[in-house]
């Protein structure tokens, strides 16, 4: 199932693609399941399984919509928190010329920066001058966790998307540490959808790119990371309770535009395509002012 947030008159509105059209779940349920995604995760099991009944049925004229008549949000924007991975592929890692990490470096984004599909990245050249592009795949929690052991760490995700982790490398290294480069406005691209995690029997074996004006950028796979989602999860249940919503954003692979030989930084007008395999391709353009 792909979950969306899309646009309406009425604001932001919870639904489902089915058939290559958008479903508006509220309606399409009579009101029983919410409009926004961080409600309808909290109502747990029961809304999926709602959610579920309601694309199997065949009589959803009526609540269908193209997607040329709605614009396409990011999955979810209110989470209680985004947590980002550092190093977490051995190549990025060489790339830095740094030892792969013992334990998994985490790091926060704030949700102030996250945007959907299509939106634009935006940044003041007064502020940054390397600003550059990392291809993720983001977890998205489904279930209270608090000191969950990583065999059953995979049962309390809701979904997977696909996540920019645009970064201000000027910013994070004259700070020495990661958040303010992380978190400017708009640097926290997701989408374009919430696939739930039934759909996707193993998160290491999924291909992720990126592509900087029709330029590949970043291939890899998934099966790279020194630290995998189960892993992730369980690590950091143990230092934290994760709350249905909050995302983790897993690492990069190798091929970031800063330790480029010479350095690649996304600039005015640059369009930038992040593409995990099964998950989905989330496409922004980019402007400087």
């Amino acid at each position: 199932m792909k979950l969306i947030t899309f646009t309406t008159p009425n604001g932001p509105k919870l639904g489902a693609v089915k058939d290559n059209r958008i479903i508006d779940l509220p309606a399409a349920s009579d009101g029983k399941l919410p409009a926004d995604t961080l409600t309808f995760l909290q109502q747990g099991d029961k809304a999926m399984s709602l959610a579920r009944e309601i694309l199997n049925r065949h009589d959803l004229d009526a609540f269908s919509q193209s997607f040329d008549e709605r614009k396409l949000l990011a999955p979810i924007a209110n989470p209680s928190k985004i947590m980002a991975i550092g190093r977490n592929y051995a190549a990025h890692a060489h790339e830095q010329k740094m030892e792969p990490p013992k334990s998994p470096v985490i790091f926060a984004k704030y949700p102030s920066a996250i945007i959907g599909p299509n939106q634009t990245i935006t940044w003041s050249a007064d502020l940054s001058q390397k600003v550059d592009f990392e291809a993720e795949l983001a977890v998205i929690i489904g279930k209270t966790t608090r000191n969950v052991n990583e065999a059953d760490a995979l049962n309390y995700v809701a979904g997977y998307t696909v996540c920019n982790d645009v970064s201000a490398r000027d910013l994070q290294f004259s700070d020495k540490q990661y958040t303010r480069g992380k978190s400017l406005d708009t640097f926290c691209p997701l989408g374009p959808w919430l696939v739930t995690a039934d759909e996707i029997s193993n998160p290491q074996s999924l291909r992720l790119q990126a592509i900087l004006n029709g330029q590949v950028m970043q291939d890899a796979t998934t099966g790279d990371m020194i630290f995998g989602v189960a892993h992730l999860i369980a690590f950091m249940s143990r230092a934290f309770t994760l709350f249905p919503g909050d995302i983790i954003s897993t690492g990069t692979p190798s091929g970031v535009g800063v330790f480029r030989d010479p350095p690649v930084f996304m600039q005015d007008g640059d369009e930038i395509i992040i593409e995990v395999e099964k998950v989905g391709k989330l496409k922004n353009i980019c402007t400087s002012f």
